[in-house]
């Protein structure tokens, strides 16, 4: 097949998933605001707010993964224009994720005398706990807009979740200013000012997106709340199932990335946020291929539900193509610029060095970090999440974690040793989640064709 084939759906690819690109980094950029004006008050501080994120970020991993499971069934209901089936989904998925976000916060409180035993500094761990505890509030808005955009990227309506990030950065950023540094009648909090912000940012969000899809005629359909006779157990379990392995797919990748912070702040707090300025550089351009992702998953759900399977590998490898350019041009911009990239965070000289051997090797695995998350989307999309759970413990926890370790700390490479082990980690799911997505597309068009 000519490449031509797969260029020319670069254009529809990016309709459908910049809004989404641009929805994951603003709602990164919260955290990465945070992450850059606390920095300013010292590398303890950013290595605190580092120390107290990692926890957050696997329940944050299991929420979503839960959350993925909304967007592939939504797209394969619009495919069959199937509107009620569709509206079961949706309020099943919010139900769902409510019950999700309240568990996660009262799961996170529980396990917060975690932080004392992690070998971390100590002066980083007291400024850590208060801003774990209120950030940790956080997870049931968080986990209500997930569902609630979720929904609306499966109806290929993914501008409205990118609006509601936008205001929400100037809701974080503003009352940052005001918290962390002091401005006016409000206290100087430092990092508990931070982590007010992103409560009350994640609230004004949830509020937004659902008066948008309450009064738009598009989902006027979706919104009639379930009667009680109307919430079955097969719907939730139909979410779940998918749901599940999704969110082990996430939790086994961050919680590497966290590993990562945890076995970097053995090393002092210096190397610790050093490993946070690579993490979160790394994190930006990710949303880039979070939001191919996503339309990859919405579109080939789409082709799924009109049972044309030609065109489903067509296009998900168009999107697979799509995303090697990109990244490879965020690759090249990581390795030019990793001496200016950490003054954006600090102006600790020694952080600095550190963080620029890091940007290094993150510049090398953009490619496979970014079409690995792609391939899972596209995986998602033709609901097949059990075998890509194992492919990525596999990847992460046998081929990955013990690569950290070893390089980390047995052969004394630090923080470089561990994101060595990060790149092998992510190179290898990239080549199992290809081979696994090549096999079920082949499959899929044999069997519509009768082919052996």
């Amino acid at each position: 097949m000519k490449l031509r084939n797969y260029t020319s759906e670069f254009k529809n690819n990016l309709k459908l998933a910049t809004p989404i690109m641009m929805g994951s980094l603003g709602h990164l950029l919260v955290g990465l605001m945070d992450d850059i004006m606390v920095g300013r008050l010292g590398p303890v501080q950013l290595a605190a707010t580092s120390l107290g994120n990692s926890l957050v970020f696997i329940a944050l991993s299991i929420g979503i993964g839960f959350s993925f499971a909304i967007t592939p069934l939504i797209a394969e209901s619009d495919g069959e224009k199937n509107t009620e089936k569709g509206r079961s989904i949706f309020q099943h998925g919010i139900i769902l994720m409510t019950i999700i976000g309240i568990v996660m916060f009262l799961l996170l409180l529980l396990i917060k005398p975690i932080l004392y035993h992690l070998d971390q500094p100590e002066e980083v761990v007291v400024l850590a706990v208060p801003y774990f505890e209120i950030v940790a509030v956080s997870m049931i808005p968080l986990m209500i807009f997930q569902g609630l955009k979720q929904f609306a990227d499966g109806l290929s309506q993914t501008k409205y979740s990118m609006y509601a990030t936008i205001i929400t950065n100037i809701v974080n950023i503003s009352l940052n200013f005001a918290l962390i540094y002091g401005f006016w009648i409000f206290p100087r909090l430092e990092l508990v000012g931070a982590a007010i912000g992103t409560l009350v940012s994640r609230i004004v969000m949830v509020i937004f997106l659902y008066l948008v899809l309450k009064y738009k005629p598009k989902f006027a359909p979706y919104m009639h709340i379930l009667k009680l006779n109307e919430i079955k157990r097969k719907v939730f379990n139909k979410i779940i199932s998918l749901g599940f392995p999704t969110a082990l797919q996430m939790l086994f990748e961050v919680g590497l990335f966290t590993s990562s912070v945890l076995l970097a702040g053995t090393f002092g707090a210096l190397p610790q946020a050093a490993n946070q300025i690579a993490l979160k550089l790394s994190s930006t351009t990710f949303m880039v291929a979070v939001g191919l992702g996503v339309a990859s998953t919405i579109r080939v759900g789409n082709q799924k539900g009109l049972q044309n399977f030609r065109e489903l590998k067509r296009i998900a490898f168009s999107n697979f193509l799509l995303v090697v350019f990109i990244m490879f041009g965020f690759s090249v911009s990581f390795i030019l610029l990793k001496d200016e990239l950490p003054w954006i965070f600090t102006e600790d000289l020694e952080v600095i060095k550190i963080a620029s051997g890091l940007i290094v090797v993150a510049g090398f695995f953009q490619l496979s970090d970014g079409l690995q998350a792609v391939i899972l989307g596209g995986l998602r999309g033709l609901q097949d999440v059990n075998i890509p759970s194992l492919i990525t413990f596999i990847a992460y926890w046998v081929i990955g974690f013990p690569i950290c370790y070893f390089l980390g700390t047995e052969l004394n490479l630090g923080t470089f040793g561990i994101w060595i082990g990060l790149l092998s980690a992510l190179t290898s799911s990239a080549l199992m989640l290809f081979f696994r997505f090549n096999y079920l597309s082949n499959k899929l068009i044999r069997t519509k064709h009768g082919l052996t």
